[in-house]
C-alpha cells in the first residue's frame, strides 16, 4: 500500500519505518524535506522511506497517517491541502496536549470536544480513525511488554476503515483493536493520555501502555 505519514518527529518516524518494514511504499511529510538530520535518518533507520513536503505525501499516500503534534495539526492538514485527503483513511495519532503550566500536561480541550473531531471536521470526507495516541512511540512497533501483547484503542465513524486499521495494527504487531465507537469517542481516548503520563512517571518509565484485561463472565 501507498502511505504517506504527515510528520517527521519521533511518532511520525516510528510509524514511518514499521510501515515500510512491512513493504508498504511510505513517504514521509515534513516542512523541511532536505533537513540534514531527516536525511541522516532516512539513510540509516529510515532505509526505504522517502520525504516529501506535506502536499507530496498526502498525495501520495492511498492510506494517511496524521503525525505532528496536537497544535500543529489542523495547519498541517491545511499545508497539504484539505482536497488531497479526498476519501481517504486518515490514522489520527494526534493528542491536543498543553504543556503551558509545565508538566505533567493537560488538554487544550476535552470532554465536550476533541482533535479527533476537528480532524474529522476539517476532512469530511476523509475516513478518520483514532488510533495510536496511547501508546509511546518506543512501543508503536513490535511492542514488547512484560504482560502480554495489548489490544489498541480506536475509534471513527466508519466500520470498514476501522477494519482497516486494525489490520494494520496487528500487522505491527499488536494483538488487536478496541473498538470504543464514533470519532466522538476521542474525546475520551485523548482525554487517557494525560492519566498514561502520570501512570508512566509513577512508573519511572515511559516504556509502558495500558491494558484492558477481562475478568470471567458475569452469569446473565
Amino acid at each position: 500500500m501507498k502511505i504517506g505519514v504527515l510528520g517527521s518527529g519521533v511518532v511520525g518516524k516510528a510509524l514511518a519505518k514499521g510501515l515500510a518494514g512491512r513493504k508498504h511504499d511510505v513517504m514521509i511529510g515534513t516542512r523541511s524535506p532536505n533537513d540534514p538530520p531527516l536525511v541522516a535518518w532516512l539513510a540509516k533507520e529510515g532505509e526505504g522511506v522517502r520525504a516529501g513536503s506535506f502536499a507530496q505525501v498526502a498525495e501520495h499516500g492511498e492510506l494517511l497517517v496524521l503525525a505532528t503534534k496536537g497544535e500543529a495539526a489542523l495547519d498541517v492538514i491545511d499545508l497539504a491541502g484539505v482536497p488531497r485527503f479526498g476519501a481517504k483513511v486518515v490514522i489520527d495519532t494526534t493528542n491536543p496536549l498543553d504543556f503551558s503550566a509545565g508538566f505533567p500536561p493537560t488538554l487544550l480541550f476535552g470532554f465536550t470536544d476533541s482533535l479527533g473531531e476537528r480532524v474529522q471536521k476539517k476532512l469530511p470526507e476523509a475516513k478518520v480513525v483514532k488510533c495510536f495516541n496511547t501508546v509511546p512511540n518506543s512501543l508503536m512497533v513490535d511492542p514488547v511488554l512484560t504482560d502480554g501483547i495489548a489490544e489498541l484503542l480506536l475509534c471513527g465513524d466508519d466500520a470498514e476503515a476501522k477494519r482497516k486499521v486494525g489490520g494494520i495494527v496487528r500487522s505491527l504487531g499488536w494483538s488487536g483493536t478496541i473498538d470504543l465507537g464514533g470519532i466522538q469517542e476521542a474525546r475520551w481516548q485523548e482525554a487517557l493520555v494525560p492519566l498514561w503520563v502520570r501512570a508512566a512517571a509513577a512508573k519511572q518509565s515511559f516504556n509502558v501502555a495500558f491494558t484492558v484485561a477481562s475478568g470471567p463472565a458475569i452469569p446473565g
